[in-house]
């Protein structure tokens, strides 16, 4: 185990007092990147204590791999108009920042007032895309992990904690 579920429930806390003290008025949006950021997501819409509207887009750059393809497919698009709305990307896991830079870009060309990012996880070492992250739950290595949402080829996302998946040896 890498984070605990109770670690985890006090970080959310932080991280919705934060967003809440930032946009404190005005038209919030807060868009959950699926599929692995629908528990941080459900939990951290609770602790934000003012009104907001929820959407979600899609994106895969992994497949059933472990290691990112550098190609960013929109597989589902937002259904809200962000035009002048304060937009808050939530995202699992910010790895190499591939994915979350391609769906910056694209979010800005909806014209939102602002537009911020929380992400759960940080890996900073993996970057390869220099990505704003305005809100990190914890930030750590360069070990690929599962649990609270985070999948490996779509197991494991019910598990409350997160786990470090240990590298196969060779041969197994």
């Amino acid at each position: 185990m890498l984070i605990s579920a109770e670690q985890i429930r006090r970080r959310v806390e932080e991280l919705g007092e934060a967003i809440a003290k930032d946009h404190p008025d005005g038209d919030l949006c807060l868009i959950g990147v699926l599929k692995g950021s629908f528990m941080f997501l459900a939990d951290l819409v609770r602790t934000v204590p003012r009104s907001l509207r929820l959407d979600f887009i899609t994106a895969a750059s992994y497949g059933a791999s472990t290691q990112t393809s550098g190609e960013v497919r929109l597989l589902q698009d937002v259904a809200l108009e962000l035009s002048g709305r304060q937009v808050v990307v939530v995202e699992d896991i910010v790895d190499t920042g591939i994915t979350l830079d391609y769906l910056l870009a694209h979010l800005r060309s909806k014209n939102p007032s602002s537009l911020r990012v929380a992400a759960l996880l940080d890996k900073p070492a993996r970057h390869r895309r220099d990505v704003p992250i305005d809100y990190v739950g914890f930030r750590i290595g360069d070990e690929f992990v599962v649990g609270y949402g985070l999948d490996l080829a779509e197991d494991y996302r019910q598990l409350p904690d997160i786990y470090v998946v240990a590298p196969r040896s060779a041969g197994a």
